[in-house]
């Protein structure tokens, strides 16, 4: 089937096992949710095994084939465990979403140690020990994709986020260095970059030291800010994740594509 064909078709990710780091609440969730609806089994990771029981139930209660996986992607030995063990499970390996990050507002001036560390090896390093572990399985698989999960803040600078700005700048880096080294083993690396999506996690990240109210949440922001003048959802790039993953992503790799709404266009190019 052509990719053309293929883009909307029922199951298209039928027989393809996904792998989605930080898959049990918000953005990761809803990317996990849109594999399952394309047909996808998918494996949910988490740090926290509290988050993968009660998204595991919800994703089988819409019809999902889903396992879990307890890890610490900030660990290569462990991010490597976890493959296997996904692997093991479902005898191959096809789709591995890296959406497992961490975030909070922090005066660089007084950012600790690890503080930094704790975001960076989260987002940046784990991001490329779960490609790494996953990249000779699907080299012998004869292909796979590979899928980050970025942002726009780096684009243009975002106050009290030094250590989450240059983690995810590090991803887009990767995601192109990546997508050329591994292209001759038809495994394309793309990345996708979320802009305001309002979950409980993203809400607690972007609240103030001082424990004030976001103002990038305040009710009027989606109108002010965002040109399509509505917040985002975790289905809106669970959906992209999906596209990147099936037929229509073949001939795509090294791309970091956009899903906000227009809205760092709206504050300007970096």
């Amino acid at each position: 089937m052509t990719a053309a064909g293929g883009i909307f078709r029922p199951g298209m990710l039928a027989g393809r096992v996904a792998l989605v780091t930080g898959g049990g609440t918000g953005i990761g969730l809803g990317i996990a949710s849109c594999l399952a609806e394309a047909g996808a089994t998918v494996a949910i990771a988490s740090r926290k095994l509290e988050h993968l029981e009660p998204a595991a139930a919800e994703l089988r209660a819409a019809g999902a084939r889903v396992s879990t996986v307890q890890t610490n992607v900030r660990e290569p030995e462990a991010a490597a465990r976890m493959v296997e063990q996904v692997a093991g499970e479902h005898g191959r390996l096809d789709i591995l979403v890296n959406n497992a990050a961490g975030n909070f507002y922090a005066p660089s001036a007084t950012l600790s140690p690890n503080a930094w560390r704790a975001v960076v090896e989260t987002d940046l390093y784990g991001s490329f020990y779960c490609a790494q572990a996953v990249y000779p399985l699907m080299k012998a698989q004869g292909g796979g994709r590979i899928v980050m999960i970025s942002m726009t803040l780096h684009y243009r600078g975002w106050p009290l986020m030094a250590h989450a700005t240059a983690a995810k700048a590090g991803v887009d880096a990767l995601t192109r260095t990546l997508a050329l080294e591994w292209a001759a083993d038809r495994i394309t690396v793309n990345a996708v970059a979320p802009g305001p999506i309002p979950t409980e996690g993203v809400r607690k990240a972007f609240t103030p030291p001082d424990g004030g109210a976001p103002d990038i949440f305040m009710d009027e922001y989606a109108a002010r800010a965002i040109p399509l003048r509505r917040w985002g959802t975790p289905a809106d790039v669970g959906q992209m994740v999906a596209f990147l993953a099936g037929p229509a992503g073949e001939w795509i790799t090294g791309a970091i594509v956009v899903v906000d709404g227009g809205s760092w266009l709206a504050c300007g190019r970096p």
